[in-house]
């Protein structure tokens, strides 16, 4: 039964046959992206994508490494492509389903994590995004123009990997100015 099943596996991932037709090429391009997808979930650093979801850079980075191999020859034009429209589709029913299931969208994308709160540090929040002192106060000066962490309401790492800072509210300004004698003083308070 077990030389059965390396068979049938061999034979679906075309593992020891010469060409690779359509199918087996869409399930080897269907179980890359999944396996990928699964590292950079548990690598869990969503730093090193940027402003974009785990899945969209996969789709990016698969999708052009297999498409290059039909431009250049390398794999068979018609079989690369039908691995092409079965990582597209992929990508497609991912973003659907994470769309429609709450649960399976924090799973591929991530969830918020608040690393201040009210002006204090979450030290344990920035220790498990791989998020160091300097680079939490890189982002409050480039995103919130803040110099200081007790200045800050709220900053969060955003499940795209960027850190959004809400600074806490000013006081406003106030000035009063003195007119004529006998008239009364008027305040003005500036935002």
């Amino acid at each position: 039964m077990i030389q059965t099943v390396g068979d049938t596996i061999s034979w679906a991932f075309g593992l020891e046959a010469q060409t690779l037709n359509v199918w087996q090429m869409g399930l080897r391009a269907a179980v890359i992206y999944g396996t990928a997808l699964i590292m950079v979930r548990v690598i869990g650093d969503r730093r090193f994508i940027g402003k974009y979801a785990a899945m969209d850079v996969l789709l990016g980075v698969v999708l052009g490494s297999t498409l290059s191999r039909a431009i250049n020859g390398a794999a068979p034009y018609f079989e690369t492509l039908g691995a092409a429209l079965v990582l597209v589709g992929m990508h497609g029913l991912v973003s659907a389903l994470a769309f429609h299931v709450e649960r399976f969208d924090v799973w591929v994308k991530g969830k918020p994590r608040t690393l201040i709160r009210e002006g204090h540090v979450i030290y344990q929040a920035m220790r498990k995004s791989h998020i160091s002192y300097r680079d939490l106060e890189s982002s409050l000066r480039l995103k919130g123009k803040i110099t200081e962490t007790t200045q800050v309401e709220m900053a969060r790492l955003e499940s795209n990997g960027e850190i959004s800072v809400i600074p806490k509210p000013k006081p406003p300004r106030a000035i009063e100015v003195s007119v004529a004698g006998g008239v009364q003083t008027v305040r003005i308070e500036l935002d």
